[in-house]
């Protein structure tokens, strides 16, 4: 079955229980690989060396031993582990496509795997290891060391390892046999980009939403123009995620009081943060939107080498290079990135004192130094943002003794990603909280119906402060509105689904 980004883990197990009750794509393609082993021809990593050893050719009784070698010489990764969701994410997405009938695994280690996901025994993967080609070599090999009784398993709170072999022995099961091909085909494959961009992407859909929603929030408060929002502009740069933003911002200040009181004002431009949210968000939108159709296919593909074909055919190639990922995933950093960048301009903008609102958003500033600081904080993380924003696919280091002379760094794309998509959330939650603080300021007036329930969302959890506190206590719920659905669920009530 295809799996979306949209519904990213619903899909997923969809898979699995399909798989789970037929894998007959499975065994037809490992029937092949056992009808190739008797018929005296030389396969890549069946019955050969592996890279630059391809041309040494292995014998019948050391095949199995040939596999479990090379689990334990790859599985060399280092660094933080990958955290447990990610982890999950890469040993369904390695069985998705083990599951498609191409890689010709064996039945048993098949199953293990399937047993492995059904129990959520999750293994601990070293994030640090790869260079985006051949597969993401190092981490697979980590995410299949349990197959053997070697390696580690996530505790059920994600918190702390728990040996495999302890796991195995709790539950009277033996490490397996890994078959000849087993091994090549747990370990090549792009699931560590894979799973870090579809977990990047899946939150990325409703982020994009929010920052449309935060963007009409500080408008209102900075007593913005909604006319720059005008869909006749959008029409004649008919860019998808710019005309998308456009209709979502005027849906959210739909029956504004505080537009109308401004409405003759004579102000003639906003600033760029303002009045250009439908080009800068809907930028980011489209080039996430490239990102979320590269992953979709990469995890819907099949990613191993060589590949099984019903014919009898087993094909060398390199379905296992990362550069469609490293690109997007690069691309989708960007994207994000400037989500944040323009965010902290109108938390910026919202400190200044414009229009009535006062400096620092509070009254009395002297003895309060007001939300000065957490405009810091966000500056400090769209700084980091652009040095995380260097692109690592246009690097390549040769390995293998140069067998592997071009490799992606798609990995490395895939770690900086998650670290941007983690500084964009809290620039977020700064806007969050600093926009419903100048909203205040507008009271009696009404905002826009979507802008109005999400001030109250926020003000239901979180005062209204006129003297300095330990901001934690706000920025913590707020960053916790920015990662969740329940503040986007609320407004989406009053005024439909964003698109």
């Amino acid at each position: 079955m295809y799996v979306t980004i949209e519904n990213l883990y619903a899909d997923l197990e969809r898979s699995l229980e399909a798989l789970r009750a037929d894998a007959s794509a499975v065994r037809r393609s490992r029937a092949v690989v056992e009808a190739a082993l008797g018929d005296g021809g030389t396969y890549y990593g069946i019955n050969t060396g592996f890279g630059k050893l391809a041309q040494v050719r292995i014998p019948p009784e050391d095949q199995t031993q040939l596999q479990r070698n090379l689990l334990l010489s790859h599985a060399v990764g280092v660094g933080e582990p990958v955290r447990k969701e990610v982890s999950r994410l890469m040993l369904h997405l390695k069985i998705h496509a083990l599951g498609q009938g191409y890689s010709g695994v064996s039945a048993e280690t098949f199953e293990r795997l399937l047993l492995f996901a059904e129990r959520d025994w999750v293994p601990v993967i070293p994030s640090k290891g790869s260079v985006g080609a051949s597969g993401d070599l190092a981490p697979l090999a980590h995410m299949a060391l349990p197959l053997l009784g070697f390696g580690a398993f996530w505790d059920e709170a994600g918190a702390a390892a728990v040996p495999a072999a302890e796991v195995l022995a709790a539950h009277d099961l033996a490490p397996i046999e890994l078959q000849p091909k087993d091994g090549l085909a747990l370990i090549n494959g792009t699931q560590l980009m894979s799973a870090f961009g579809a977990f990047v992407l899946e939150k990325s859909c409703r982020l994009a939403r929010l920052a449309d929603l935060l963007a009409a929030m500080s408008l209102e408060a900075l007593q913005g123009s909604i006319k720059p929002f005008d869909a006749r502009i959008q029409a004649i740069r008919p860019h998808p995620g710019q005309i998308a933003v456009a209709e979502n911002v005027r849906r959210l200040l739909d029956d504004s009081e505080i537009l109308e009181a401004h409405r003759d004002c004579g102000k003639v431009q906003d600033p760029y943060c303002l009045r250009c949210v439908p080009q800068v968000h809907g930028a980011g939108r489209d080039a996430l939107d490239y990102g979320r159709r590269v992953v979709e296919t990469e995890i819907n593909a099949v990613t191993d080498n060589p590949l099984v074909f019903e014919d009898g055919d087993i094909l060398s190639g390199g379905n296992f290079h990362g550069q469609p990922l490293a690109l997007a995933l690069d691309f989708a950093a960007m994207a994000l990135a400037e989500f944040a960048s323009i965010s902290e301009r109108r938390i910026y903008l919202l400190l200044e004192g414009h229009d009535g609102l006062p400096r620092l958003l509070m009254r009395e500033t002297g003895i309060n130094s007001g939300f000065m600081i957490p405009q810091y904080t966000a500056a400090a993380l769209v700084s980091e943002n652009k040095v995380l924003c260097h692109p690592a696919s246009v690097d390549s280091i040769p390995t293998s003794l140069g067998q592997e002379d071009h490799v992606s760094m798609g990995a490395i794309s895939a770690l900086k990603l998650i670290n941007v998509l983690r500084n964009l959330e809290h620039v977020l939650a700064i806007e969050l909280l600093t926009a419903a603080q100048a909203l205040d300021y507008r009271l009696p007036l009404r905002p826009g119906r979507g802008v109005a329930a999400a001030h109250a969302f926020v003000r239901n959890l979180i005062p209204h402060r006129e003297a300095d506190y330990f901001f934690q206590e706000d920025l913590t719920p707020c960053l916790e509105l920015i990662r969740t659905p329940a503040l986007l669920d609320a407004v989406t009530e009053e005024v439909g689904a964003l698109r």
